[in-house]
């Protein structure tokens, strides 16, 4: 059985998860890339179940476009996002890819909201499946 462990910057907090993520994607949305700093994120999911977070973890929530809340779950030393759930998706955490800081983590199936993606960006790959 496969077993990852994702951590924080500092590795006060980090979720262990047991077998491979349902869904592997990268997101375009506006929250997103104010969640991830970035152009994009990256995230994996696994059901709750599969998901063992060790050490303390702040939570903040907030509404995302779709109307739909988000709960992020987050160092409260470093500030990097862990872990988060979204009402859309009941019973399912999911894990930046990021924090896992492994270069050989599976690539992403699917590509979301791209027509909020950046122009300079390609997403690319066998057997994405690309969504606006």
């Amino acid at each position: 059985m496969t077993v990852r462990v994702a951590s924080c910057g500092c590795g006060q907090l980090s979720a262990v998860c047991t077998g491979e993520p349902f869904r592997i994607s990268v997101c375009h949305c506006l929250d997103c890339k104010k969640r991830s700093g970035s152009a994009f994120a990256a995230q994996a999911r696994w059901n709750d179940a599969d998901v063992e977070m060790r050490g303390e973890f702040r939570e903040w929530s907030r509404l995302s476009d779709s109307g739909k809340r988000g709960t992020f779950r987050f160092c409260g030393k470093c500030g990097a996002t862990v872990a988060y759930a979204i009402e859309a998706m009941p019973g399912v955490t999911a894990i930046p890819i990021g924090a896992f800081a492994e270069p050989g983590f599976p690539p992403p199936e699917y590509s979301v909201y791209e027509g909020r993606k950046h122009d300079w960006l390609a997403i690319v790959g066998e057997n994405i499946e690309h969504y606006d």
